[in-house]
């Protein structure tokens, strides 16, 4: 059953009615197919109309929906014989950022993104996602292993930020994220990132400067989430919505703008509707972006980079 957001709750009055219609029909006699035809085909068209005209807002929530697909979804569906590899050798193994060896329909990757966790023993184990200094500096260890190799690094950005806790700020928060950063534009192998769910601050911006940014249909990126970015200029988080549409986090303005390169699309109300549908969409993306690069050497890559994001922004 799927659970279904506020701003949905028209499409979960039609589909109660349609499963109460159903249940009836088990329990008796009574041809009801006709009705629920009608009734699914008015629910279909209220989901197509309300996600064809989604707020900013609107599509932080779907884009926080807690059964979107996580990173071990994508790595079941895309990578089957990932290998993980943990630990930054230095303090411990951050289970916010995982990391590790696979194939992408045959090519050679080296796989690291954000997991959050889908129930709440996973969420406080994988922290909801926050990355600490260990997870940064355990992702640059990967990275430099890939490009030691000459393997293309994918990234699948899913965070609301970096842990703010003391302890990692102890650790070296900032600057385990400022070297994050500096590795992805170092590299000299192909690196393809995908912002999957929320793309929060430098949380996912260590893991996001890549050659070719994806962007899923109904996620977000941005340098602040909405309700922290209301609660600095309103000092409220009830005015989120208003900063959501003033942030440009939606894909379709962060294409526009030339932060990201592609869009994915979502299947019809969203990835956590049709998550295999969504994991595969988002594969065949990544593959041919990989497929474009191959060809650059390790200077061109460099260098289409570092072009890419000195253009952002550019008048």
């Amino acid at each position: 059953m799927v659970s279904f957001l506020d701003f949905e709750k028209p499409i979960a009055e039609l589909e109660s009615r349609i499963a109460d219609l159903r249940e009836t029909a088990q329990s008796g006699t009574v041809d009801i197919e006709g009705d629920v035809a009608r009734l699914q085909a008015k629910a279909d068209k209220l989901l197509h109309e309300t996600y064809a005209k989604l707020t900013p807002w609107q599509k932080t929530q779907v884009a926080r929906h807690p059964e979107r697909p996580h990173f071990k979804h994508y790595i079941a569906g895309l990578f089957p014989d990932f290998m993980p590899l943990a630990g930054d050798r230095a303090f411990a193994d951050d289970q916010a950022i995982i990391g590790g060896l696979g194939r992408l329909d045959g090519r050679r990757v080296m796989v690291i993104g954000h997991e959050k966790g889908d129930d709440t023993a996973s969420r406080l184990r994988h922290n909801f996602g926050m990355g600490k200094p260990e997870g940064y500096r355990k992702a640059i260890r990967l990275m430099e292993l890939a490009d030691r190799f000459g393997i293309p690094v994918v990234t699948l950005v899913d965070t609301s930020g970096a842990f703010p806790g003391v302890q990692a700020e102890e650790r070296g928060q900032a600057e385990a994220i400022a070297r994050s950063t500096e590795k992805c534009l170092e590299l000299g192998v192909p690196m393809v990132a995908a912002v999957v769910g929320e793309g929060g601050s430098g949380g996912a911006v260590a893991l996001a400067a890549a050659n070719r940014v994806l962007m899923f249909e109904h996620a977000v990126y941005a340098v602040i989430s909405p309700e922290g970015c209301a609660s600095i200029l309103w000092r409220t988080a009830e005015k989120a919505s208003d900063a959501a549409d003033a942030m440009r986090v939606t894909a379709a303005d962060l294409h526009r703008l030339g932060v990201i390169d592609r869009i994915v699309p979502e299947p019809i109300g969203g990835a956590h509707r049709d998550p295999s549908a969504a994991i595969a969409a988002l594969g065949s993306a990544i593959g041919q972006e990989l497929d474009s690069l191959r060809p650059l050497s390790r200077d061109e890559v460099r260098r289409a980079r570092r072009e890419k994001f000195l253009a952002i922004g550019a008048i």
